[in-house]
């Protein structure tokens, strides 16, 4: 792969004026409709499911939504496959930069930390690390319960053989304890960051990152949706990081919030480029590839439009059939939850609205939800 990448000079205006308005005008206007919306957190939510699906579909593999919803919901009806946890880590990357600040993904931190290398990353490890430590030492007092095995007993001083029985003792654990503590610290040293059967060794992950971030800090003049075209592209050339190709794009989206492009939601560009035709999808020439960037930008933003309103309009009607009910009625609690996911299980009802999963299967048939699996076991309901 290239050690850098040349954005085009001169950019090919005539090329790239079509699809970037396009790209822009899609955008605004489903950023404003967002803005607005009394589902915007329930698009949110779902789109994030897709989105990481979409992710996986464009490496060449398939990853089934509601597979993927049982399994971030703890309640898996089979193991799950490396594909299914490969999308499961996207998800969680698409949650957390849309919680975060909007440029937070783009700063060194953000970067640390979507990597799980310095930042917040590394002291996630050091949190499990310190577990493990207190898994291993059990006995060990927090400051809080009993006195500390490693402080020497004080007997009655009316028998000394006593004592000295018990300092032996407090001795010989307070050496087990180091020697225990030296070989889980060693063991921690000699872990190898990087497997070298799963990793290029020779592989500069922070030279081709920084190569990326000079890239994107020569579009701060560009149009946002440029600019972030411009980053997933050059993401792909430079392959910063090697098994994480899926990132790129988040950050392109991210960079969108950044640039106040997207304030209201975060773009789904996996999925707007599962939109583009195949043939379409990786010319050779920089400034095809921008043109097909760009055109990924707006297809996500249209199929969001579509979404939002075929969404909006099913809660309409199903809110039809809460008139008339009781306060104290789980119906609108479930309206509310079906909107953030793409399917729900009885399971994941009960165990969020704190009801038992016979009671989901009323509430579900109550409210009329389309059954979305077609089996007859391990059924699941949604808004399509």
């Amino acid at each position: 792969m290239q050690s850098r990448y040349d954005i085009p000079d001169p950019l090919p205006w005539t090329l790239l004026a079509g699809p970037l308005a396009a790209a822009e005008d899609s955008l605004a206007r489903l950023d404003e409709r967002l803005a607005k919306s009394p589902i915007r957190d329930g698009w949110i939510a779902r789109t994030h499911f897709a989105d990481a699906c979409a992710s996986l579909w464009l490496e060449g593999e398939l990853v089934h939504l509601d597979d993927l919803v049982l399994h971030d919901a703890g309640m898996d009806v089979r193991a799950p496959t490396h594909e299914l946890t490969h999308a499961h880590a996207v998800l969680r990357a698409r949650r957390r930069i849309a919680d975060a600040k909007p440029d937070w993904a783009l700063s060194a931190a953000g970067l640390a930390g979507l990597r799980a290398r310095g930042g917040r990353g590394h002291q996630e490890e050091e949190a499990c690390d310190r577990n493990e430590e207190e898994s291993e030492f059990p006995d060990m007092d927090d400051g809080h319960g009993e006195a500390d095995a490693t402080e020497p007993f004080r007997a009655p001083p009316t028998d000394q053989r006593l004592v000295d029985v018990f300092a032996a003792v407090d001795a010989a654990i307070a050496q087990a304890d180091r020697t225990l503590a030296s070989e889980t610290n060693d063991r921690r040293l000699k872990r190898p960051e990087r497997d070298p059967l799963v990793y290029d060794l020779d592989w500069d992950e922070d030279e081709r990152l920084d190569a990326w971030r000079a890239v994107v800090d020569q579009t701060r003049n560009l149009p946002p949706a440029l600019a972030a075209a411009i980053a997933a592209d050059a993401w792909h050339a430079l392959e910063p990081l090697q098994h994480s190709p899926w990132l790129g794009r988040l950050l392109a989206a991210a960079l969108l919030r950044a640039r106040g492009k997207a304030r209201s939601h975060l773009p789904c560009l996996h999925d707007g480029l599962k939109a583009i035709p195949r043939e379409r999808r990786r010319p050779r020439d920089a400034a095809s590839r921008l043109a097909v960037q760009l055109g990924a930008i707006a297809a996500a933003a249209e199929a969001g439009l579509k979404d939002h309103d075929r969404w909006l309009t099913a809660r309409t009607l199903l809110a039809r059939k809460l008139r008339g009910r009781r306060s104290t009625s789980r119906l609108p609690a479930l309206l509310d939850y079906v909107l953030t996911r793409p399917v729900v299980s009885a399971g994941m009802i009960a165990e969020e609205l704190k009801i038992t999963p016979r009671g989901a299967q009323d509430l579900v048939a109550a409210l009329g939800l389309r059954e979305a699996t077609g089996r007859g076991r391990y059924r699941a309901w949604g808004i399509l």
